[in-house]
């Protein structure tokens, strides 16, 4: 099997077969993973550059990792030790870069439709990091294969997404891929934080109440607020946010029933999630990091060999 697209831009472009190749694939990297010799030849004599205009740790590493785990030749670009902070245009970035002969573009960009932009533009599979507001996503296919890990399954699943989903790529990608897959999908947060399309636009339930939401669901993923998004404020101030929309230990204790807590990092402790509610039992945060380079590896793989 392959996969029907020659880029991953977004979930929204992927089929529900695309995506179960990926999270197939993805696990049998993970059990290669768990083998005293990690690397293997896959990606031999494959050229990628991950091109950073936006700062990033997690999901550099974690593509960095992945290239190298499939033996790829890698090269690293960050806007602030390049020509870019010369005025350099980023089609002129990438094709300096190509004329190296580049097999893949791994790509976060602040700007969202970046990533396909340059799809039009240059020869090189492109890889989505993240784009502005658009869409993150290897998150979303990282959440979805550590649900599938969590839980036994998508399809029939009640997924609650809470917090900053106005401003999230994280939240746009998860939702586009849950429904995609059969599961049932919840946003909860402040009011000026969720967008007032998104129930008619994408199919998901609306709360603002975050109590409400985790009685509902059987998975939680939190996520951060986004302040560096937003233009103006949107509620009152982080302690108001906490009291209000935060999960604490007595807030899941009160649930009577247990939940997986997801959350896709980094995290704003005390504010969306407690300390003892992201280091608990219930938590699967450390999970989708390990998660994270399998899913990545199996998505460099399908799309560096498309006849296999």
């Amino acid at each position: 099997m392959t996969l029907s697209t020659p880029h991953l831009l977004g979930i929204k472009d992927l089929r529900p077969s695309d995506i179960r190749l990926i999270l197939d694939t993805a696990q049998q990297f993970k059990d290669v993973l768990q083998r005293p010799v990690k690397k293997v030849p896959s990606l031999r004599d494959v050229t990628i550059v991950n091109l950073f205009f936006e700062n990033s740790t997690r999901t550099r590493i974690s593509f960095e990792l992945a290239e190298k785990r499939l033996s790829a030749d890698v090269l690293n670009f960050t806007t602030s030790s390049s020509s870019v902070a010369k005025g350099e245009t980023m089609l002129d970035t990438v094709n300096n870069i190509l004329s190296m002969k580049v097999d893949m573009v791994v790509m976060r960009h602040s700007a969202s439709g970046a990533p396909h932009f340059l799809a039009k533009h240059i020869p090189a599979a492109i890889v989505n990091a993240g784009d502005g507001i658009n869409e993150h996503p290897t998150q979303a296919l990282l959440d979805a294969f550590s649900i599938e890990e969590a839980t036994g399954g998508l399809s029939g699943k009640k997924i609650a997404i809470i917090g900053d989903i106005m401003h999230s790529r994280v939240a746009l990608s998860n939702i586009y891929l849950l429904t995609k897959m059969g599961a049932e999908v919840t946003v909860a947060g402040p009011p000026t934080l969720i967008p007032k399309y998104i129930k008619e636009a994408l199919g998901v339930n609306v709360t603002y109440n975050v109590k409400e939401a985790l009685q509902w669901c059987d998975v939680a993923n939190v996520l951060r607020i986004q302040l560096e998004r937003q233009s103006q404020p949107l509620f009152s101030s982080l302690r108001e946010y906490s009291l209000a929309y935060g999960i604490n230990r007595k807030l899941l204790d009160s649930l009577g029933k247990k939940i997986v807590i997801m959350h896709p990092g980094p995290i704003n402790r005390g504010v969306e999630l407690d300390s003892d509610v992201a280091d608990s039992n219930e938590s699967i945060i450390l999970q989708q990091v390990e998660n994270g380079v399998a899913v990545r590896m199996a998505v460099l793989y399908l799309l560096s060999n498309p006849d296999t």
